[in-house]
């Protein structure tokens, strides 16, 4: 049977979720300004430390000019020195370098220090190859004392220093480790005054030379290593065997290819892996020249003998104009800074969905008609907007006032990067709320992960990146943490930055993502896949555990899975004779049974609400047996019937409405609402029903009017029909005067939510609605309107009612059920069930302690079938059956005792529903613990 009015479409759900998230961002304006000021005052805090530093940079100790001797500020030019400033060394940096330092060229020999070192060849003449390499290495080490500096220059010296990344300075020769001078042979002790190094586990022993530099004599050591030539195999060979990563003695390789005597053709390698810590580019490159030089002389000394060389006499660097020294505060703190301002969205889009969840809003929104589909593309595309807006005002804020960090690296790979990694945050957010169902908590530790990822990233992560020595793979490995990622991504725009400003050229560009070095093409690959792995991750856990769909972890497979074998099937046989016996027992149950049965055999059901034998069992658990919430219930209620279920705590009233709303699912049997199976098209009967929960489902800062509002839009109400159903529904439920409607409903009264929840249960006109225990917190006047809207909602639809107050249950349903362990056992109209279940009078009389066994004595004379119910203090009470007894006998009896004895009070009352409802649940009760 289709349903009477057409469900709301896609597009209508999701512009109906769009205006809700909308009109609630509205009412956060105070919250979203503080979101944007925080990257602006952390922009604006690095720009004044930026001023601050350079102002202090620019004083006279950090200049190249001129101080006075007598260390106070002011003196005459006779006691100023000009100039560099050798007691303070900070000026070095800034002043000019006219003429800089000839520094004897060196190899790069392998970090660490070896008593010889490895030059590798191979060539298509071998003969040729080892006469050549033979002329390479000296026999012994020239140094004239008188310039020393040019001395060496005729030597094969070499260090294991990293180079700088200029030549103003030489490490070498500034470090405290000593310069290696290589030699066919090392001469075990020829200098006066040796010091002793170990060296590869032998004794070396070493002179000390000095030079002058920048005014300053530096004591430097010369060791002796043995050079050896090492003839290979193949090109190939000796490729590998440049870039291995473990260290070895290799200092370079040469291929002599079809070298001879009359041509010259030689390929040579170094080995790349040397870096400098504070360098970006290939340093080691400074000294290759030396290995060129190297085999260039021993090639021309294979042609015309030993004396014949090409002097590689000094390297030296470009002269150097006077420089300011700076030091870009917001790339040196950018990493750190910058890492909390992005991840201070996470804490935000979590808490957002976990309210949703704690406050069970997103399953409201679910049994209003709110699908999947349009949840999540509203949702997550709402958070990433404004994920997106934030992350431009970020840029845009720290690119107006200034910051290189923003301003020299690309743009759009800037823009890349912080799209993928927003979406992979959104995405991390949406996979955390499933385990998270408190906001407090999940607040807190949100918090402690942007404040710890920060922390541990900047003296942790920062310090295994620059490590040359650390394993890459480990990085990677450590960049699968998404805060890890992010970090190196700030890190490596700052470093770019940095160097951009320091040599006055851009920073980060894309063809810059080929480097290796950088990182960068690796960190966006990995963000990439695991946007798409943790959004296809956190949906799946959303559809099993979160909805409340209650889907099997193998949901995507139903289509191919064959349905197992019930768990609760052997308690069912155990039991199907005591429960067959038991309805047996009551006829107006086996008649609602036949009735159901007779429904189901027509072509179509006209009733709003069918039950199949509807079966609801709870597996046990921690040894305790497992227990039927709901078990073989038939039931109909057809359109303008409001069916009320009474029972007791624990009855299964809850279970039997949660399976009818799709929190959980049957374990057997079936359930039609207006002919659609609740077991498989729960989707289609959401979008025609209205559900009242126990507690209400709201949230605080959205109006009386933009609740029903957003929920009249999921109903497919528009234009000036939501707009009257709205005034209508407010008006019916003293919701619309003072202002009420307009009030944020985390400001009303208990009773006003009461009724708010009821309007919203009712709002498009639903056909079946859900109420459980709709007058619960009213006032009587507020109970009594309550009563009324209820009345003329049932006209035209099936509402099923869930209370305690047998008041309520007589004033509005036309047919009551009462459920105990499950069962129903017993259903009519409140005058039925009173007649069937309730034919006595109670009769009460009130007397002192030694009249009891008068009044006794009374009422069995008026009838012997009478039944003592309620004995204390002299006051007792008597089911009176009403076949056995006539009103005018009571009153006759009772003016006899009065002459006999003295009457406090005395009573004759009809049965009460609520009498009845006390009855069944006993009745019940004994029998289930009989069985």
């Amino acid at each position: 049977m289709m349903l009477n009015s057409a469900p709301a479409s896609f597009c209508t759900r999701a512009n109906a979720l769009l205006r809700k998230n909308l009109t609630f961002q509205k009412r956060n304006k105070k919250t979203n300004i503080r979101l944007i000021l925080f990257p602006l005052f952390l922009c604006i805090l690095l720009v004044v430390l930026q001023h601050l530093v350079d102002n202090q940079l620019d004083k006279p100790e950090f200049k190249c000019g001129c101080i006075c001797t007598n260390d106070s500020e002011t003196c005459g030019d006779s006691e100023k020195v000009c100039g560099v400033q050798y007691s303070d060394q900070n000026q070095v940096l800034a002043c000019a370098v006219p003429n800089p330092p000839e520094w004897p060229p060196l190899l790069q020999l392998p970090t660490g220090e070896f008593w010889y070192y490895t030059m590798l060849f191979t060539a298509d003449n071998v003969s040729f190859g080892q006469m050549v390499t033979d002329n390479m290495f000296p026999s012994e080490l020239t140094m004239n004392y008188t310039d020393i500096m040019a001395s060496l220059a005729t030597n094969v010296l070499g260090s294991g220093v990293t180079p700088d990344s200029n030549n103003f300075i030489e490490p070498a020769f500034t470090s405290d480790r000593p310069i290696f001078y290589l030699q066919t042979h090392c001469p075990q002790d020829n200098f006066s005054f040796p010091d002793i190094y170990q060296i590869g586990g032998m004794q070396q022993y070493a002179n000390s030379f000095s030079y002058k530099i920048a005014g300053f004599t530096v004591e430097k050591d010369i060791i002796c290593a043995r050079g050896v030539n090492l003839w290979w195999y193949s090109a190939s060979e000796i490729n590998h065997q440049l870039y291995l990563q473990e260290i070895n003695t290799i200092v370079s390789a040469f291929d002599f290819l079809n070298s001879n005597e009359n041509g010259f053709n030689v390929t040579v390698w170094y080995k790349s892996n040397y870096k400098g810590v504070n360098d970006f580019g290939p340093t080691e490159l400074l000294r290759f020249p030396r290995s060129v030089n190297l085999i260039s002389n021993a090639y021309l000394q294979f042609l015309l003998g030993p004396g014949t060389k090409m002097l590689f006499e000094f390297v030296k660097e470009m002269p150097k104009s006077e420089t300011p020294i700076r030091i870009e505060i917001a790339s040196l703190l950018g990493g750190l800074f910058y890492t909390w301002v992005i991840l201070q969205l996470f804490p935000v889009v979590l808490t957002s969905l976990v309210y949703e969840k704690q406050h069970k809003l997103r399953i409201m929104m679910k049994m209003h008609g709110l699908g999947d589909g349009p949840y999540w593309t509203i949702t997550y595309g709402y958070f990433l907007v404004l994920s997106v807006i934030y992350m431009l005002c970020f840029v845009i804020f720290g690119s107006v006032l200034g910051l290189k960090f923003f301003t020299l690296n690309d743009y759009s790979i800037q823009f890349v990067f912080y799209f993928i990694y927003i979406n992979l945050q959104v995405s991390l957010a949406f996979l955390l709320a499933s385990f998270f169902s408190n906001v407090k908590t999940a607040t807190v530790t949100a918090y402690i992960g942007v404040f710890g990822t920060g922390l541990l990233s900047g003296f942790l992560f920062q310090f295994f990146i620059e490590d040359s020595s650390f394993p890459r793979g480990w990085i990677i490995f450590m960049e699968l943490y998404p805060g890890f990622a992010l970090y190196r991504v700030l890190y490596e725009f700052a470093q770019s930055a940095t160097s951009g400003s320091n040599s006055g050229t851009n920073g980060m560009r894309w063809q810059d993502l080929s480097d290796n070095t950088n990182g960068m093409k690796e960190v966006l690959i990995i963000m990439f896949a695991e946007w798409i792995v943790v959004l296809f991750v956190a949906y799946y856990i959303d559809q099993v555990f979160s909805t409340g769909s209650g889907k099997t972890p193998l949901f995507f497979l139903k289509g191919f899975q064959k349905k197992p074998l019930s768990s609760f099937k052997k308690l069912s046989i155990q039991r199907q004779g005591s429960n067959v016996l038991a309805q047996m027992e009551k006829p107006d149950v086996i008649q609602e049974k036949e009735k159901v049965e007779q429904l189901l055999l027509e072509p179509t059901i006209d009733h709003a609400i069918v039950c199949d034998d509807l079966k609801k069992f709870y597996p046990g658990r921690d040894g305790n047996p497992g227990k039927f919430a709901v078990k073989e219930l038939f039931l109909a209620v057809p359109r303008g019937e409001c069916f009320g279920m009474l029972g007791p705590n624990g009855a299964g009233k809850t279970s039997f409405i949660s399976m009818m709303i799709g929190l959980t699912k049957p374990t057997s049997g079936a359930a039609y609402v207006q002919g659609l199976d609740i077991r498989t098209h729960m989707d289609g009967i959401y979008s025609n029903m209205g559900v009242c929960p126990q507690h209400n489902l709201l949230w605080e800062n959205l109006t009386g009017r933009e609740h029903l509002l957003f929920y009249g839009r999921l109903k497919n109400l528009k234009g000036s029909v939501l707009t009257q159903a709205i005034e209508k529904s407010l008006k019916s439920l003293n919701l619309f005067h003072g202002g009420i409607a307009d009030k944020q409903a985390g400001k009303y009264s208990g009773g006003m939510k009461r009724r708010l929840s009821v309007a919203i249960s009712l709002i498009g006109d639903p056909k079946v609605v859900y109420m459980d225990e709709p007058s619960t917190g009213l006032d009587p006047a507020s109970r009594k309107c309550l009563w009324n809207v209820i009345k003329l909602a049932k006209q035209d639809r099936a509402i099923i009612l869930t209370t305690h107050s047998m008041e309520e249950a007589e004033a509005l349903c036309d047919r009551l059920g009462i459920f105990v362990n499950g069962s129903l056992q017993c259903i009519g109209n409140p005058k039925e069930l009173k007649g069937r279940y309730g034919g006595t009078y109670v009769f009460t009389m009130t007397t002192s302690l030694d009249h009891e066994k008068d009044v006794e004595e009374m009422v069995q004379q008026l009838t012997p079938n009478a039944n003592k119910i309620y004995q204390l203090s002299g006051t007792q009470k008597f089911e009176l059956p009403k076949e056995e007894v006539k009103i005018a006998n009571v009153f006759q009896a009772v003016e006899v005792a009065k002459r006999n004895f003295t009457v406090f009070a005395w009573g004759l009352a009809d049965t009460r529903l609520e009498d009845v409802f006390i009855k069944v649940a006993r009745e019940a009760q004994a029998f289930d613990t009989l069985s």
